[in-house]
């Protein structure tokens, strides 16, 4: 082989190598939300991103347009590493400390608010990626004043929740229990889903009212996205639906994520691995073929 033709196949496998690191997802992957309590984002969002209804949803889009709103699966941080209390700083608890989502963290008594009792209740996450992991409920103080923005310190530190996520969700839904503590007026409920599959984690804010049980309450309560709603929505999301939850049992997540978005950034390291050596593989037998060539 010459060494120009040497050259060019190097250059071309190099290239190659270059493309297939390149191949992380265009775009991330949307993992779910409380639904039952409701979330702050997927009551904005249940009420249309186009038209919302409450004051507080209407000021969220007036601030930060719709895209948050149809994005409602996706407030997460890539690397939180089990490290929430350290990289999340008081006040921006609801947003994940992303200005995405910078309106979730308003410290307002005008967000729709679920009705609630102490003791046991059933909890309703919607699961658009299962993912092995850990999800952890808190809830905030007696005493807590939601016209001040939520810190660390107002969460009760024994939760009311500890449920280990699995990889699938056949129904679209992790539904389990938690065990509210007698508390009266406005609180708040404070989701943490650590995957241990990963460093990544999700959260969420979801209002609740203790005390308020009659029709009227129940009418102002927020609602949670339809299945309709949430079809209908995919296509303006920037975010990853298809392939998780639903009906269909996932094996793994992380295979489904590689199958929706092109690949993993393990798959794309083992494939510039593969290639780096098959460079290097190329390089030493050109230069043995052109050393037996110049013993002849």
């Amino acid at each position: 082989m010459s060494v120009r033709r040497t050259t060019a196949a190097l250059g071309a496998v190099a290239a190659a190598a270059l493309a297939v690191t390149g191949l992380t997802p265009g775009s991330a992957s949307a993992h779910g939300a409380l639904s039952s309590p409701v979330s702050r984002i997927a009551a904005c969002y249940a009420e249309g991103p186009e038209h919302p209804q409450s004051q507080v949803c209407k000021d969220l889009v007036a601030d930060s347009g719709t895209q948050p709103l149809y994005d409602w699966n996706e407030v997460n941080i890539a690397d939180a590493n089990g490290q929430s209390r350290q990289i999340i700083p008081d006040g921006h608890l609801c947003s994940a400390n992303r200005d995405k989502y910078r309106a979730l963290d308003w410290a307002r008594t005008d967000w729709p608010a679920t009705p609630v009792a102490a003791g046991q209740t059933d909890v309703s996450f919607r699961v658009t990626a299962p993912h092995r992991g850990t999800m952890t409920l808190y809830i905030t103080k007696q005493g807590y004043d939601p016209t001040q923005p939520l810190k660390w310190s107002d969460l009760d530190d024994t939760p009311i929740a500890v449920y280990d996520t699995v990889a699938s969700a056949p129904s679209g839904y992790y539904t389990f229990t938690a065990n509210l503590p007698a508390r009266t007026g406005r609180q708040l409920i404070y989701q943490v889903w650590q995957r241990n599959d990963s460093p990544e984690a999700f959260y969420g804010c979801a209002d609740v009212v203790f005390g308020q049980s009659g029709a009227a309450a129940q009418a102002a309560a927020p609602k949670a996205p339809t299945e309709a709603q949430i079809l209908a929505g995919e296509s303006r999301s920037t975010v990853s639906h298809h392939g998780h939850g639903g009906t269909e049992t996932i094996a793994t997540s992380d295979v489904a994520e590689s199958r929706s978005a092109g690949g993993t950034l393990e798959t794309a390291l083992s494939g510039s691995a593969v290639l780096a050596a098959g460079a290097l593989g190329l390089l030493f037998w050109s230069r043995r073929r052109a050393a037996a060539r110049a013993g002849e």
